[in-house]
């Protein structure tokens, strides 16, 4: 049996990868990337070491120094952690870039970050491209070259020069994650090696240690990829395969050769995984007999779930068993579905400023509440406003270089204020209730919550959508048609071409919706009028949350499509 390590015992991830390298075997990858002509780069923790290693004395070799700055900007593939770890080594602090970022917020993000240095993933369609981003003035250093094996121009002499230099502690800074980048003002998490490995500790907690193995799909620049899946991983020796491709084929080809035990997903990415299933099953015309089949399976132990649906689950890799979910609302629909063919959907919350804060478990995992708290992190409500508040060792120091705005999020008693509206039930878990900036306040004084509205949209089939108050008391939706998923590989195309009879097929079809969705809703938080997204989707976060404030700048230039009854509002 695996003896998992203690992430307290660890001073730096650097200690942690140092140990991975030697409790895990030489012949076990715990890295690899899927590409279309299949896997490459399988590294084992001792092989992602030795090239951390040749990487740091590369960097230290261009002049980089313990407190300097390193953008980094790639496709998720093991040589992006093996940097992450170089610039561990030597005390260079990380900056990550996100592919989906506009080039006005990279160009933001590295003015602040100010630095000459861009670590950079080259070859494939998805590579970056710096001087189309306005970063061409930047002195780019490719992944391939900094993680490449030692030349003539290693001296004998260059590992024991490397170990010869300070070593990280937990007060050391490993990175600054830009958790925003839409205002002219950023603003940059700084994350030390003791927030990390606290943020580590809880999640050995939410995911006991196993074997796991998992498919990444989440960029590499944020930090639910970076702690759950990256570090802990490595720590666990956990088996993590990259994929290069937005090809479906290509990801259900890499669960199926892994045989995926675990994910780490947001919201959107499960429902795209459940979507594209289903569009197969309805190809072959087997949706009434599927459907039959999770009336009857949603009784059943898990066990015999999987069973039933074993040549679904052959299709996945034959051992997929959770799915660990956390960034936005997750429609309950979404989750039975997965569980009623036997797989446990287990949802979560935190944020970059305070790592995971909260957490259902693989034995307790209702829809619609994001679970109890996980020690150490403490957890509790503004009396005022139910804000949720944050507090333990796996919260931020602050915004990088912003005083003012670190004062506003993080009290001197160290609650970080997340800015979520919450409330804990009788059982003590925490139900997530919207975002107070987004909060509209009626002319009446009744608080109204859009993701309240939007969440209720979704369970009536309009699951792309955003509520604004666009004039006093006025609520409109904008949407995006029924079964529209988010765009996941980077850029966005142009209108769906429609015909007119396809156009008024699908706007009655949204009237429909709003109409059953008001029926269900508080007088106070019906929908006055829709209106439908011009493009094939909204403008998104590298994370794929809709950028509200995009959208609501769009909305105060448009004519709505009234839906509301010729005599008051549908209910009233």
């Amino acid at each position: 049996m695996a003896v998992y390590p203690d992430p307290s015992a660890f001073d730096s991830l650097v200690d942690l990868l140092d140990d991975a390298a030697e409790r895990w075997p030489a012949d076990h990858p715990i890295l690899s990337l899927r590409t279309d002509a299949g896997l490459v780069d399988r590294w084992s923790a001792a092989e992602l070491r030795r090239r951390s290693r040749l990487a740091a004395w590369r960097l230290h070799e261009h002049g980089l120094r313990a407190g300097d700055r390193l953008l980094t900007w790639s496709p998720s593939t093991p040589r992006l952690p093996a940097v992450y770890w170089a610039a561990m080594v030597l005390g260079v602090v990380i900056v990550p870039l996100d592919l989906r970022m506009a080039p006005a917020v990279l160009q933001r993000i590295a003015e602040r970050a100010r630095t000459p240095w861009l670590a950079l993933g080259t070859g494939g369609q998805d590579a970056p491209d710096p001087a189309a981003a306005g970063l061409g003035h930047l002195a780019t250093l490719p992944l391939d070259d900094l993680t490449a094996d030692p030349d003539e121009r290693f001296p004998a002499d260059w590992e024991a020069r490397l170990d010869a230099l300070p070593r990280p502690s937990r007060e050391t800074l490993v990175e600054v994650i830009y958790t925003s980048g839409t205002t002219s003002a950023p603003k940059g998490v700084m994350l030390t090696h003791g927030t990390l490995l606290a943020t580590l500790d809880v999640c050995r907690r939410i995911l006991p240690p196993r074997p796991h193995r998992a498919v990444s799909l989440l960029p590499l620049s944020h930090l639910f990829e970076q702690g759950p899946v990256l570090y802990y991983g490595t720590m666990i020796g956990a088996e993590l395969v990259y994929v290069r491709s937005r090809n479906p084929r290509v990801i259900f080809e890499a669960l199926e050769e892994l045989r995926v035990t675990t994910m780490v997903v947001t919201p959107q990415l499960l429902e795209i995984f459940w979507t594209g299933i289903m569009r197969e099953v309805e190809r072959q015309g087997k949706a009434a007999l599927v459907a039959r089949m999770r009336r009857v399976a949603r009784h059943l132990p898990y066990g015999a779930r999987r069973l039933i649906f074993r040549s679904l689950h052959r299709k996945l890799g034959g051992e997929l068993r959770l799915f660990a979910v956390a960034g936005a609302y997750l429609p309950p629909e979404i989750q039975h579905a997965w569980e009623e063919i036997g797989v446990v959907v287990q949802q979560g919350y935190g944020a970059t400023e305070c790592g995971p804060a909260a957490s259902n478990s693989e034995a307790d995992h209702p829809s619609g509440i994001v679970g109890r708290t996980i020690p150490p992190v403490r957890l509790r409500l503004d009396p005022a406003d139910a804000e949720i508040l944050i507090a333990g060792p796996t919260v931020s120091p602050g915004y990088w270089e912003d005083p003012e705005a670190t004062a506003a999020a993080f009290d001197p008693e160290g609650w970080y204020r997340t800015g979520d509206i919450g409330r804990i039930d009788e059982k003590g878990r925490l139900l997530l209730v919207g975002r107070k900036k987004n909060i509209i306040v009626l002319p009446n004084g009744l608080n109204v919550y859009p993701e309240d509205i939007e969440n209720v949209l979704a369970d009536h089939g309009l699951g792309q959508a955003v509520v604004l108050e666009t004039s006093p008391g006025r609520i409109e939706a904008i949407v995006l048609p029924p079964g529209t998923m988010p765009v996941v590989a980077p850029g966005r195309g142009g209108q769906e071409a429609r015909d007119a009879e396809a156009e008024a097929r699908v706007r009655a079809e949204i009237d429909a919706i709003v109409r059953a969705a008001n029926a269900t809703l508080g007088v106070h938080q019906r929908i006055d009028s829709w209106r439908l997204w011009p493009e094939t989707d909204f403008p998104r976060t590298h994370t794929l949350k809709i950028r509200r404030d995009d959208v609501r700048a769009w909305a105060a230039a448009d004519v709505p499509l009234a839906v509301r009854e010729e005599h008051g509002r549908p209910g009233a």
